[in-house]
């Protein structure tokens, strides 16, 4: 049986896929990989299907000891990946046999890291998803972050992962300012002509209070016409929330599925992948586009993926065909797939 143990889970480790969806109806967020593209490149790398279950961890991974050979690939910040101790690389498959041990330092640029496995991890499904969401103790280990001592398992891969590699064209840049496009509203129009100067003109700074669930800013105040509560009424990852003392705070993957408190404005999708990379003192400021503008570049980033995923696919004259090997006397049988 595959396996790994968890020897030190870093500051906050989790299992997460690409989210639980169907349920804020009943009060339960999508939850999910923050960022999606490193999420899914970290499992095109290996074969698997792009919305399965990996590690996600924040600023310091974990420190990992393999109980079998295995694939795995590591996408996200520059987070100084080592395997027994010599480095290894980003966006690239990575073999690992019996004993092997994996840690990490202290992320360098970007906020958070990825951990793929070849075949996936091998957990139950609540409401149709992996993913962890700690308030609700549901999904991942047990519902809650990896701890020390965690032992989990692994499903065989269906093909012998390949060695790949994300061209260096495709890697993201991570730095310390992200421009966020946002299209206006629900509630833009609480807030004075002054006030949505301010918020789009003005530069926020990333606080310390920043998690899953939200990240509060801190900048000029943005003004509203009447104060910044409302009835409450439905939130998802990207809204921005401005309260009444005029700093916004952005919604993120575990957010709650309402709120009081006026939206001045939310996040494209496309974009939330940048904003799960921003670290405290990191500014952002935002930029006005239309829905039909959001709805391209959605589709660009989605082509984007098919792209990438078409060129690092296997690639076969003869797919279903089996090869004999002979390697140190023994014969294997190898079945190529078309992937």
């Amino acid at each position: 049986m595959k396996k790994f143990e968890i020897l030190n889970p870093g500051p906050f480790t989790l299992i997460q896929d690409s989210g639980r969806y169907g349920y804020q109806k009943s009060g339960v967020p999508v939850s999910g990989a923050m960022d999606s593209f490193s999420h899914k490149i970290s499992n095109i790398l290996l074969g698997n299907k792009e919305d399965e279950a990996v590690l996600e961890f924040t600023m310091l991974g974990p420190k990992i000891k393999f109980a079998s050979n295995c694939t795995i690939a590591i996408t996200g910040g520059d987070s100084s990946p080592k395997l027994n101790g010599n480095p290894v690389s980003l966006w690239e498959t990575i073999r690992v046999n019996p004993q092997d041990e994996l840690s990490f330092g202290i992320m360098n640029k970007g906020c958070r890291g990825y951990i793929s496995f070849a075949g996936g991890i091998d957990v139950p499904e609540v409401m149709g998803s992996k993913s962890t969401y700690i308030k609700g103790k549901i999904g991942g280990l047990e519902g809650g972050p990896l701890k020390a001592g965690d032992i989990l398992k692994l499903k065989n891969p269906k093909s012998f992962p390949t060695e790949k590699k994300l061209p260096q064209k495709y890697r993201p840049l991570y730095s310390n300012h992200y421009e966020l496009r946002v299209i206006l509203g629900p509630q833009d129009d609480y807030f004075t002509s002054a006030g949505m100067d301010t918020f789009l003109s003005g530069k926020y700074t990333v606080t310390n209070e920043c998690d899953r669930m939200g990240i509060r800013l801190e900048g000029e105040k943005i003004e509203h016409i009447s104060g910044g509560d409302i009835l409450s009424d439905g939130i998802v990852p990207g809204s921005i929330q401005v309260p009444g003392q005029g700093k916004p705070i952005i919604m993120m993957a575990d957010c709650q599925t309402t709120g009081g408190y006026t939206k001045i404005a939310t996040v494209i999708s496309s974009d939330l992948k940048n904003l799960a990379q921003a670290r405290p003192g990191d500014i952002l400021t935002f930029k006005k586009v239309t829905v039909d503008h959001g709805q391209k570049i959605l589709k660009e980033n989605m082509e984007l993926i098919k792209k990438i995923k078409s060129e690092m696919s296997l690639k076969s004259d003869d797919p279903g065909k089996t090869f004999r090997v002979s390697v140190n006397s023994k014969i294997y049988n190898i079945e190529v797939f078309e992937v």
